[in-house]
């Protein structure tokens, strides 16, 4: 009712069930939990304008229309039209990125009436504007499915994830961060499995078994005994001689 605009129907929906949303989850190094990732919806009360006060507290003090860069072309071929902080639009904010930008809302076309439709926008640190989806529940999905991990928004922009935060892609989400590699190698991420290899027989080298003897030990035995007694017998009959 202040700002004369009405809430999307699935943004709407999203409130009804729950005043915002928040979630956060670590991981451990060397047995020490550290904050990882962070998925924020703000709460109605902090879905604050942008744009609409001064940065500053001094007089005279620069807003953001005045910081605005209309130098960037808008509009051309496949790129929408960007937002503005001037009265052209109605910018809220719905996550702050913990400090790395903001997610906005953005009623793009506020005069002479406020329209419905919405967008999704990611805002970054130099202030220039990233499209994300053309709806909240989009945008929801592209949250989860990034599982909030650090500057996740930044795959969204021209110049990508920092350094840091695309380690922490390669480790959790791969994929995501290698969308080039599996457009151009679509079975790069695919588990390759060879049945060839893995059920190959080995070719073991046969062990010749010694044939035991047909005469049992004590008929050897026997044997060798006879044979004993009968060279000493002949031994005794030649010494007679």
């Amino acid at each position: 009712q202040k700002n004369s605009c009405v809430l999307p129907e699935d943004l709407k929906n999203f409130y009804l069930m729950t005043d915002g949303f928040q979630m956060t989850w670590s991981v451990k190094t060397d047995d020490t939990p550290m904050p990882l990732g962070s998925m924020v919806i703000n709460s109605v009360s902090k879905l604050c304008r942008l744009g609409g006060s001064s940065m500053y507290t001094l007089p005279n003090a620069p807003t953001l229309a005045d910081l605005e860069d209309d130098t960037d072309e808008e509009g051309n071929g496949d790129k929408p039209e960007k937002p503005h902080f001037d009265s052209r639009s109605l910018i809220f904010e719905l996550d702050p990125c913990n400090g790395n930008g903001k997610v906005c809302l953005v009623y793009k076309h506020a005069e002479p009436v406020v329209s419905p439709d919405t967008e999704i926008w990611f805002l970054d640190r130099a202030l220039y504007w990233h499209f994300l989806t053309k709806t909240f529940t989009a945008y929801y999905r592209l949250l989860i499915t990034h599982l909030g991990l650090p500057q996740w928004q930044y795959a969204f922009t021209s110049y990508g994830v920092s350094p840091q935060a695309k380690q922490w892609f390669n480790m959790y989400k791969p994929i995501t961060i290698n969308t080039a590699l599996l457009s151009e190698e679509a079975d790069y991420f695919v588990n390759k499995l060879d049945p060839n290899k893995v059920f190959k027989s080995k070719n073991k080298t046969p062990v010749l078994k010694k044939k035991p003897s047909s005469q049992p030990p004590g008929s050897q035995k026997s044997h060798t005994s006879m044979t004993t007694a009968k060279t000493s017998s002949l031994a005794g009959n030649s010494s007679r001689k």
